[in-house]
């Protein structure tokens, strides 16, 4: 399992900038990781833009800065970072806000990393 601290964002509607709200923590667990190494394949192979990763709420301890949350959905966004002669998936937290649906998200980490 990996514990991850990143940078917050919240977008409040499509025509309005993004502001930072600080940092939302939440855990990468065994099957997550392998739901987002699959997905990080899937792309490479087919050439896709993204993919998006369903994630179990219940189990990821989610915990958000105060006032930016509870959030009524939460994906993982997968994408592929080319970077010089070798492409590398990162990945972020997306989700709404429960009272209003801002968008909420995170800075983006790459899977690899992940322990």
């Amino acid at each position: 399992m990996s514990a991850l601290t990143l940078e917050g964002w919240c977008k409040p509607s499509p025509d309005q900038k993004s502001i930072p709200v600080g940092e939302i923590q939440f855990y990468v667990d065994g099957p997550l990781h392998l739901r987002l190494e699959e997905a990080e394949e899937r792309l490479q192979k087919t050439h896709e833009r993204e993919a998006m990763v369903d994630v179990d709420m219940s189990t990821m301890e989610l915990v958000l800065p105060e006032g930016y949350g509870p959030l009524s959905d939460c994906q993982m966004r997968v994408y592929i970072h080319k970077e010089r002669d070798y492409e590398r998936g990162q990945f972020h937290l997306v989700g709404h806000r429960a009272s209003d649906g801002s968008v909420i998200y995170t800075n983006a980490v790459m899977i690899d990393q992940l322990l």
